[in-house]
């Protein structure tokens, strides 16, 4: 008996153009491009997931170093002491304090020099 995959072909090659919805040029209409397309989508992706999180974190390092600018603190003696003092505070905490307290941060920069 002959079996006709006419249904189950256009679904796939749907929710993959679907992915791909947005790409530029032909990666958007054309299915074996498509599929290109997607296939390098997920592996950027898979590589990237890593990689955002060490861009957050020079983030954070970043907003730190700019709120201690202003107290004349490096941010390498300010960990150190931070460390030497036994606070244990990440630098997501530290760049939120930073940014939405900045009367606490001048606090903690002062009671840990």
């Amino acid at each position: 008996m002959r079996i006709k995959r006419g249904a189950q072909k256009n679904k796939k090659h749907k929710a993959v153009l679907q992915s791909t919805k947005g790409y530029r040029m032909s990666y958007n209409r054309l299915y074996r491009r498509a599929i290109e397309a997607a296939l390098h989508a997920g592996q950027y992706n898979f590589a990237h997931r890593r990689h955002r999180r060490a861009q957050m974190r020079d983030q954070w390092i970043k907003i730190i170093s700019a709120a201690l600018a202003e107290s004349q603190v490096s941010y390498h003696d300010f960990m150190g002491n931070l460390k030497r003092h036994n606070v244990v505070l990440d630098r997501k905490v530290l760049a939120e304090i930073a940014q939405n307290n900045p009367q606490h941060f001048k606090q903690l920069v002062t009671e840990t020099a």
